[in-house]
């Protein structure tokens, strides 16, 4: 049998986890990223994890393709998201999305961007399936912005998360402006804030 992620292990007590701590921003960085979807869009979301974006999202979309690589978070999804009939889950990877260029109105991976050994091509990749004119939108803790954040990073780090990188909201607009992305942000504040950076595809 083969081993289970860190996801796939935490998958059943992490919306518990998320709202005993930081409440007002799990719930509110969906309700901020469906401020930017239209009634017509065809969204992707990558790392959907257990669906606090997937529900506000479809909840505004024509069509949702929520993915991840943990089938347990997905299930997750599944279960909160389902008055939604217009999501279709699928097991996907955020490096190779296998699907054609300039596909999606928007794009949305939210949380999982301070995991990746290789963050730009991640962006990258969601940009090539964007529509030209479209964006991708992608909320990141910055957990580094209030003391009161940093034991919570060691103890996921210790459990097995693997952070391989931390944002406080300088360094995270650092990050795109040094890739040369036309983005801008904002901020849905909380325990720990999530800092949501909005890119246009031109």
């Amino acid at each position: 049998m083969a081993k289970k992620s860190f996801w796939d292990r935490i998958a059943g007590v992490y919306d518990l986890f998320e709202r005993a701590y930081n409440r007002r921003c799990y719930d509110g960085t969906g309700l901020r990223v469906a401020q930017e979807i239209g009634p017509d869009d065809l969204v992707l979301e990558c790392a959907c994890g257990t669906g606090s974006i997937s529900k506000p999202v479809a909840e505004k979309c024509r069509k949702l393709i929520a993915t991840d690589m943990s089938v347990n978070m997905m299930k997750r999804a599944g279960k909160n998201c389902s008055g939604c009939g217009n999501i279709t889950f699928r097991r996907a990877n955020i490096m190779s999305v296998k699907v054609k260029d300039n596909t999606f109105d928007k794009v949305v991976a939210g949380n999982v961007i301070h995991l990746l050994d290789e963050p730009y091509k991640a962006v990258d990749e969601l940009l090539r399936v964007c529509k030209k004119g479209g964006k991708v939108i992608i909320p990141t803790y910055i957990n580094m912005s209030k003391p009161s954040g940093k034991w919570l990073i060691k103890l996921f780090d210790f459990a097995g998360a693997n952070f391989a990188a931390q944002f406080d909201l300088s360094s995270y607009k650092e990050f795109f402006i040094k890739g040369g992305y036309n983005v801008r942000f904002d901020v849905v504040d909380g325990k720990m804030p999530c800092a949501v950076a909005i890119i246009t595809k031109e």
